[in-house]
């Protein structure tokens, strides 16, 4: 009996077993290995019919023996040969020549396996995924996957004719990673990962994690993507480094990046990364917003989820292009001095079978409770913040796209569905904590250690959170959740609910415009206008505006002027600073042809001047967070629905607010203020300028000596109708 025969014979149960793709640990069988008599070497080539063994030169080693019907071959290694390959004959004639994937050792190092089973890696996308690498001399793709409960894991493609029983995965037991290299498959590269369960049943196939781009639908596959980017923007990154300047300017422009504009005459089709770097950034510029922040593009199945139910965290879309070019749209805003922040969804995640959901046939990234592991209002499932290797997916993915895609900021979507257990759920339809208590621990201390590691990252965070939860932007070392800025949703659905009033009836809520100000320096608060307020029936913000025509335009431009000059930082959805007529239609563009008419031009113009206002004045924007940036100077007028505050810096400058609500034209209205001289009016929503009827104070104006509301000057201002004002004094 032949050396070949005999190891046949000995490894009949594993060959049946490889042949019929039932093999946990092909690397045991397939590649080569010591046996009696020298090395031999086995592959499984199904579609072959003969497969020689050939060296580095191409001469022919061996022609290797059938010894299994099913497509398994062996051969002895002639001595002292290292490296081999193989040169395969099908059925059609064709001949190719192939790399043995089973003779490269394992691609993962004892420090990465360690790090990632404690789930304390922080580049994870360096290590899982599909990473373009060089091992023995030789150029392929190392790929790897957490699946502990699968029983087989093999990497599918073009190259193996997506046959799941060519590339089975390396497993290692101790932390539950499959990883395999895979010889000359490199960029470009369309792949899957086929599973069986812990019983052996073939699962969905599945796309990969953390692959870095996908293919379009209908298809779902990965697809290796090797970056070969050059950033220039040292200036930008070097300027992030240590804490975060609560002081700054911040005017938010957000951005749905399929519907900011269209490229008409081209099929109504998307802009690209590289043609929004062309014409959204100078837009932005001219604008004078200092941030871009965009709704989540991280890979998502279902254009009108907006991508809030993503499918790949460490994905850009491929609806506007390649990774590469996203990164080039990044780089170009940094260039131009613009900040990039990005929607970041660790909330929930949908239930596709190619995705996340059961990803080794168990609730793997989620609850096997429904209780604990669905939202029933979204149809999604839940990531399960209490598995180590869960969080570090997640903190990873927060950290891939500071650190690859040099995104300066992360908006973090849905924080109060994290936060609470009971979270739109019936009374008995969720879990109470150990404590009994609602608050979910676990996602609390993922937050924490989130925005710990996002700030150790020179990026900041922003909370989309609903509630009154205590210390949402303060620092964890005083119990805080960690984040840099809160949204204000509070002042946000307060100060809408008041404009939609009419002005005669707007004297009975004016409470609505006050009583953020009771809490505004518990958080580190940016005041949001995003496209929440502008779907699902809401109309846009000009619709929610009363009264005619005038009246309408008029109230939203005194509406964004009381929001420049309140506490807080600045967001505005894109189509606001348009006075948008119709409510945000994610398949269409913005409806710049407005753009055409004066009063549309005007509240155009009113933004840009804000936003260059609120840029240039220290007094609008130092000191957002403490009390010591804001007094009323009468707060209690409910009966003209007027309002006088004021403004400080940290050098004592300051500027004088005041805003009618009211169509009533206001004369010798008396506003007391702390210093005497020339007042200069730096803002009038009313001025002609912007499609108000020109009332208000000549641009100047002087203050008197007698005493107002316990100041010992006063001004008598005319006050426009439906009219902010801004007065600067003179020096």
């Amino acid at each position: 009996m032949s050396e070949l025969q005999a190891d046949a014979d000995n490894n009949a149960s594993q060959f049946d077993a490889l042949a019929n793709g039932r093999h946990d640990n092909p690397f045991a069988v397939l590649g080569v290995h010591k046996i009696v008599g020298g090395r031999i070497v086995r592959t499984m080539q199904p579609a072959a019919t003969s497969v020689e063994l050939i060296g580095a030169d191409g001469s022919v080693l061996a022609t290797m023996e059938r010894v299994h019907e099913k497509g398994i071959f062996s051969a002895m290694l002639p001595p002292r040969i290292r490296r081999y390959r193989f040169r395969v004959r099908t059925e059609n004639g064709a001949s190719a020549e192939y790399e043995d994937p089973y003779r490269f050792p394992t691609a993962l190092g004892e420090v990465d396996l360690y790090l990632l089973g404690e789930g304390s890696h922080r580049n994870i996308h360096q290590v899982l995924g599909a990473r373009c690498v060089e091992a023995l001399g030789i150029k392929g793709t190392r790929f790897a996957v957490w699946a502990p409960n699968a029983s087989r894991v093999s990497v599918i493609g073009d190259f193996n004719d997506w046959d799941g029983r060519r590339h089975v995965m390396r497993l290692h037991p101790a932390n539950g990673l499959w990883e395999i290299f895979i010889p000359n498959v490199g960029h470009g590269t369309y792949y899957k990962y086929e599973l069986l369960d812990r019983n052996g049943k073939l699962l969905p196939l599945k796309t990969d994690p953390l692959a870095h781009y996908f293919e379009p639908p209908p298809g779902n596959a990965a697809i290796v993507y090797d970056s070969r980017y050059v950033w220039s923007d040292d200036a930008c990154m070097t300027s992030r480094q240590g804490e975060p300047d609560l002081d700054k300017p911040v005017s938010i422009y957000e951005v749905h990046l399929g519907s900011w504009r269209r490229k008409g005459g081209d099929g109504d089709r998307w802009l690209t990364y590289r043609e929004l770097a062309d014409e959204l950034i100078p837009y932005v510029l001219d604008m004078g917003f200092t941030h871009i922040e965009l709704l989540p593009v991280s890979e998502h199945p279902f254009d009108g989820s907006w991508g809030y139910q993503p499918i790949g965290l460490y994905a850009p879309t491929w609806r506007f292009g390649e990774p590469d070019d996203f990164r080039y749209f990044v780089d170009q805003c940094h260039q131009a001095g613009i900040r990039v922040i990005v929607d970041w969804v660790p909330a929930h995640f949908p239930k596709d079978e190619h995705g996340l959901a059961h990803f080794d046939g168990t609730a793997l990234y989620e609850h096997e409770d429904p209780r604990l592991g669905e939202h029933a209002d979204w149809g999604t499932a839940i990531f399960n913040y209490g598995r180590r290797e869960v969080i570090n997916y997640l903190v990873g993915s927060a950290l891939y796209w500071i650190d690859e895609f040099h995104i300066d900021g992360l908006r973090v979507d849905a924080v109060a569905s994290m936060l609470y257990l009971d979270y739109s759920r019936n009374e008995d339809d969720w879990v109470p904590n150990q404590f009994g208590g609602n608050e979910n621990l676990e996602a609390i201390e993922f937050l924490r250690q989130l925005n710990h590691e996002v700030h150790e990252h020179g990026a900041e965070s922003f909370a989309e959170e609903s509630t009154a939860w205590p210390g949402v932007s303060r620092p964890t070392y005083t119990g805080g959740l960690g984040f840099t800025y809160k949204w204000n949703m509070g002042w946000m659905n307060d100060s809408l609910c008041y404009m939609r009033e009419e002005p005669v009836h707007r004297k009975f809520h004016h409470d609505k415009m006050t009583f953020g100000l009771v809490y505004a320096f518990h958080e580190n608060f940016v005041l949001p206008l995003s496209h929440d307020e502008v779907v699902h029936g809401k109309g846009s913000l000009l619709g929610k505006m009363p009264g005619d025509e005038w009246q309408r335009f008029a109230n939203l431009r005194a509406y964004f002027a009381t929001m420049y000059c309140h506490p807080g930082k600045k967001l505005l959805f894109m189509g606001a600073e348009l006075a948008q007529a119709a409510e945000w239609d994610h398949d269409r563009s913005l409806d710049w042809h407005l753009l055409e008419y004066p009063l549309h031009q005007g509240v155009q113009a009113l933004v840009r001047d804000l936003n260059g206002l609120y840029r240039q004045t220290p007094a609008l924007h130092e000191i957002d967070f403490e009390p010591e940036g804001f007094e009323w100077v009468d707060w209690r007028d409910h009966d003209n629905s007027v309002f006088s505050w004021i403004r400080r810096d940290r050098q004592g400058e300051f500027v004088v607010c005041v805003a009618n609500f009211t169509p009533v034209i206001r004369y010798d209205y008396v506003v007391g203020v702390p210093a005497g001289g020339n007042y200069r009016e730096v803002l009038n929503t009313d001025s002609e300028l912007y499609g108000g009827s020109n009332f208000g104070n000549f641009g100047r104006i002087v203050a008197s000596d007698e005493k107002s509301q316990e100041r010992p000057f006063s001004l008598r201002l005319t006050l426009p109708p439906l009219s902010t004002l801004v007065l600067r004094p003179d020096h």
